[in-house]
């Protein structure tokens, strides 16, 4: 497969090589023909914005300057989060909404979906946990202006 945009299903993209993509959803997953950063920057492109407009939009709303969480799309609360630079070839993009809670596993994570899968990504837990409460303060912050414009 060779096209793919983040959806509500999505739980996270993983690299598998420079070129290629393992997609996990919640019923499924499978390999795209696309770099994994490439799919985050067509995905923002999809619904009406870009990965760079995306990553200054959460810099002014909360204050973060790097691995920023973004929002692929607002209706369906879309939010990603890489767990490396997004520059860097191994960085994987994973949901926030998809994920229960992550468990150290040696020196990397095993994350558990709110589907009861399980997923190993190649980094600390403190990454993770970190990473999950810029996308809380993110939510919460969209939701309290959400609340503000009513």
């Amino acid at each position: 497969m060779d096209s793919y945009e983040i959806n509500k299903n999505t739980v996270a993209l993983i690299p598998k090589d420079d070129h290629h993509t393992v997609v996990y959803e919640v019923e499924d997953s499978f390999t795209v023909d696309k770099p994994v950063l490439k799919i985050v920057e067509e995905s923002c492109e999809y619904f009406g914005s870009s990965l760079e407009g995306r990553q200054i939009g959460t810099s002014k709303l909360v204050g973060f300057t790097h691995k920023v969480p973004v929002i692929i799309e607002e209706t369906f609360d879309l939010i990603f989060f890489p767990t490396l630079s997004p520059k860097n070839k191994e960085c994987s993009w994973l949901s926030y909404e998809h994920i229960y809670k992550p468990d150290k596993f040696k020196d990397k994570t095993i994350i558990e979906l709110k589907n009861g899968k399980k997923l190993l990504v190649d980094v600390s837990t403190a990454i993770i946990d970190n990473q999950l409460y810029r996308c809380s303060r993110l939510k919460d912050t969209l939701q309290m202006r959400k609340i503000d414009k009513k």
